[in-house]
């Protein structure tokens, strides 16, 4: 059995910390920015929400978050069956509008 196949251009990493130095540096956005353009392999799914959020232009960020939201986030989003980031970003849009109504 031999090593999962990586992407071309993404290297083969020792640690974390040197898989998130990457990512960040100037070769892993433009992997990032290569890997958005080209055609999905599959058609996403999902209620209308997710994917009218997923057809929107994204901005990467890194959040810091208490472990045990995140725990809850997981579950919650198991029992939806989609992924937590996408629940968080749901959660996110979903109090900015009501936040902006609020003016």
């Amino acid at each position: 059995m031999g090593k999962p196949k990586q992407a071309p251009g993404k290297p083969q990493f020792q640690n974390e910390d040197e898989e998130a130095k990457w990512w960040a540096s100037t070769d892993g956005r433009a992997f990032l920015k290569q890997q958005s353009v080209a055609p999905a392999a599959e058609k996403r799914t999902g209620s209308p929400l997710v994917t009218r959020l997923n057809s929107k232009s994204s901005v990467q960020i890194a959040l810091r978050l208490p472990a045990p939201d995140i725990a809850q986030a997981r579950e919650i989003a198991e029992r939806k069956g989609i992924g937590y980031q996408t629940l968080l970003k749901m959660l996110v849009h979903e109090g900015l509008k009501r936040e902006a109504r609020r003016k």
